[in-house]
């Protein structure tokens, strides 16, 4: 095999390669491989939806490059990147840096590597194993990422300290002013506690039990990263959390910027098993920030070691269409905070532009009343980006869930009211934002500022439809938010239900512009169809069914039914919501009591003989109820329901049998009430 091969303008190195690939994802490689050679970059998210697979959303989602597009790079830098892959990251490393050097054991990766890249003039992929090609790298990278290579450091390296020897060998290869940046699972993460399967072994918890069962990966808590790099001579380092994971980040958080609490809602994004939900991981999340714990349990790391970078937050929004995706960032420069909002590709800089001109015009409208618009400034550049104020302050939406969480539904309603007088102010005016949502609305004291403007229109909007949709995304975002009394706050806009529908599906229409009808990755991950399986749902159920096969029975010898004289049907045949058993009875048993299960329900007979003969109820000579029968079936209102049986008025015989099928299904004590009254009103009527 020749030593050099070259797709395109990327060079691939093949001095090291064994000659054959010792991992593979199977045949979905080669289909990869065919869309690199065939497809551009802006057709994967069409494909990714029409595949509906996980490898080619991994590979191929644009979202991978979140993870690195943040990185202070220019094209005077060189990087190192280990473990590249199909490519994910590769591409937003080349179009940052001046020179990007591979390394990856898979030739057929570095196909699709090179293939979907194959423009980049300034990409050398060295195809082999690290060990036998780290001796020739040179040691002034300014950067070497390992985004999700770390963990496989005892398969790298081997060894009593693997990880340990596996850090220092990379951190030689990093300039004295450069940095190491590793992206991994949290050990700990949130998403583990919750039900999700450890990512690289798909087994449960085995990462918080710490790998009983062995295996050649290691994932780290932030202390255990810490630990390592100290030990290796590091002091150097910041930490960085992104969100939900580094797989798909969307949002890049820092002890500078932790979470505020409601602000993790976006959890079910495993995509390549099912998984268990053992509790809502969006209201853990908002308890632990409470108690100031969320580095612990953040999902994933971004370690960067060496000088840290001045990126507090970093927030992606290109699940977007092309035209409006862009990122939003707050930065500390100079001992100062600052927001910037930029385009992602060229195809959005008039989406930038437009925001600067949605300043002026709104700053305009509100001159001189209750709202501020936070200041504005255009920079321009190869992807333009505005400037905006640091505002300090709490959330209109922060304050909106405390009056909630303590009850206060007048003091709720009027912060609505004022929120509605403030953003109506110069309504007449042929100017509106439509995004008037809580969250862009900062307070402080008496001065309320709004935030965000991105989508501003050029026409005049009805208040109300404004506060209409406010209150619309509110709900949405959080279930607990669903006690608020709906009726009433149409009321204070004045909204009836046909026009409530009519602004719905506006919303729509608007979510439409906005994504370009892209799928969301909550959809996607629908569409991919991995379950989710929730056992507390589980445990209700056969709960149930153990009430339905826990038939308790009765027997009265003369002194009455007495819980030493009862038992539990043992062998019942249960099939659904029916149950179908025998039962031998003494000769001696005048009274026969059948409770057919422990709480209110729902009884139907399907099948009722004794000694052979069929018995048909209802009859109260033979059986009286504490329910009431409606057309040969039962309604128990009591958690005690019972049948009585007077087998004094049967043909016994010193041993007799009964067989009985019932149908029970469990309903709500209230359904059962409301049935009952309402069949006493037919009976009398």
């Amino acid at each position: 095999m020749k030593e050099r091969e070259q797709i395109g303008k990327v060079d691939l190195d093949y001095t090291h390669y064994p000659g054959k690939d010792f991992y593979c994802d199977g045949e979905v490689e080669q289909e990869l491989l065919e869309i690199a050679k065939t497809c551009s970059a802006m057709e994967f998210p069409q494909i990714i939806e029409e595949r509906k697979e996980w490898p080619v959303l991994y590979h191929l989602s644009p979202l991978r490059e979140n993870i690195v597009d943040w990185l202070p790079m220019d094209k005077g830098m060189k990087v190192l990147e280990v473990g590249s892959g199909c490519g994910a990251i590769t591409g937003k490393l080349a179009e940052k840096a001046g020179q990007v050097t591979c390394i990856e054991l898979s030739r057929q990766r570095s196909l699709i590597n090179a293939h979907r890249h194959m423009d980049c003039d300034n990409v050398t992929i060295h195809v082999g194993n690290f060990q036998d090609i780290e001796p020739e790298l040179p040691c002034d990278y300014d950067y070497v990422c390992l985004i999700g290579v770390f963990e496989y450091g005892q398969s790298y390296i081997g060894g009593k300290t693997p990880f340990h020897d596996f850090f220092r060998i990379l951190n030689r290869h990093v300039k004295p002013e450069g940095r190491l940046v590793i992206a991994i699972e949290n050990k700990f993460g949130m998403k583990y506690w919750a039900g999700c399967r450890e990512d690289h072994l798909g087994t449960f918890f085995s990462n918080l039990e710490d790998y009983p069962e062995g295996g050649g990966v290691r994932t780290f808590s932030r202390r255990a990263l810490e630990n390592l790099f100290k030990d290796c001579g590091e002091e150097e380092y910041s930490f960085y959390y992104p969100y939900p994971d580094y797989k798909f980040m969307t949002t890049l958080f820092s002890d500078r910027r932790l979470p505020q609490p409601g602000e993790l809602t976006d959890n079910l994004r495993n995509f390549d098993r099912d998984r268990m939900l053992l509790f809502d991981e969006k209201n853990v999340f908002d308890a632990v920030l409470q108690e100031e714990m969320f580095p612990f349990y953040s999902n994933s790391y971004l370690a960067v070691v060496g000088k840290r970078p001045h990126m507090d937050y970093c927030r992606y929004s290109n699940d977007r269409s092309p035209q409006t995706a862009i990122k939003t960032e707050i930065l500390t420069l100079e001992g100062k905070r600052v927001v910037y909002k930029s385009a992602l590709t060229l195809y959005g800089a008039d989406h930038i532009r437009r925001i600067q001109d949605s300043y002026e015009k709104l700053s305009k409208r509100y001159q001189g009343g209750p709202l501020a618009i936070n200041h504005c400034v255009l920079e321009e550049g190869e992807l333009p980006r505005v400037r905006l104020e640091y505002v300090e302050g709490v959330t209109l939406c922060e304050l909106f869930d405390e009056k909630l969480k303590e009850g206060d539904e007048e003091g709720f309603f009027a912060l609505f009211q004022e929120y509605v007088d403030r953003i109506s102010y110069g309504e007449d005016v042929p100017i509106a934002n439509y995004d008037m949502i809580f969250s862009n609305i900062l307070v402080q004291g008496e001065k309320w500022t709004l935030i965000d403007y991105e989508w501003t229109l050029d026409r005049q909007v009805d208040t109300k439809e404004i506060a209409f949709r406010s209150l619309y995304v509110y709900l949405l975002e959080n279930e607990k938010r669903n006690r608020l009394d709906m009726t009433r706050a149409l009321e204070y806009i004045g909204i009836p239900n046909q026009e409530m529908e009519e602004y719905r599906e506006r919303e729509t229409a608007f979510q439409d512009r906005v994504t370009g009808k892209r799928m969301s990755m909550s959809r996607l991950r629908e569409q991919i169809g991995q379950r989710v399986f929730e056992p507390l749902r589980w445990i209700e159920q056969i709960s149930r069914q153990e009430n339905w096969s826990r038939i308790q029975i009765y027997e009265d010898r003369g002194a009455g039914y007495r819980e030493e004289d009862s038992y539990f049907v043992r062998e019942a045949r249960l099939e659904g919501q029916q149950a179908e058993f025998t039962l031998k009875v003494a000769g001696n048993v005048s009274h026969l009591r059948i409770d057919p299960a422990m709480e209110p329900c729902l009884c139907r007979i399907l099948r009722f003989t004794f000694n052979g003969e069929p018995v048909k109820l209802p009859d109260k000579r033979l059986c009286t109820v504490n329910g009431t029968w409606v057309e040969g079936s039962l309604v128990f209102s009591t958690a005690d329901p019972n049948i009585n049986l007077h087998l004094e008025r049967f043909k016994t015989a010193a041993e007799n049998e009964l067989e009985l099928r019932l149908e029970i299904v469990p309903v709500p004590v209230e359904l059962c009430e409301s049935l009952e009254k309402s069949l006493k009103r037919r009976i009398r009527l």
